[in-house]
């Protein structure tokens, strides 16, 4: 028999989940910087025509 045991004793959480959790963490923060950088880019480019100029129509 080897020396770790295969299933975490009370109050112990296995070695995935707490993986799990960190690439859970990763890939969460990864997500929120990509969307933080699209929101900046598009404000910075956004809004070339204000309503004040647009042309009248019916």
């Amino acid at each position: 028999m080897s020396d770790t045991p295969d299933q975490p004793e009370k109050g112990e959480k296995s070695t995935w989940t707490g993986k799990a959790a960190l690439a859970g963490a990763a890939i969460g923060s990864a997500a929120l910087a990509a969307a933080l950088l699209y929101a900046s880019r598009r404000k910075k480019g956004g809004a070339k025509a204000s309503p004040t100029d647009a042309p009248e129509t019916d």
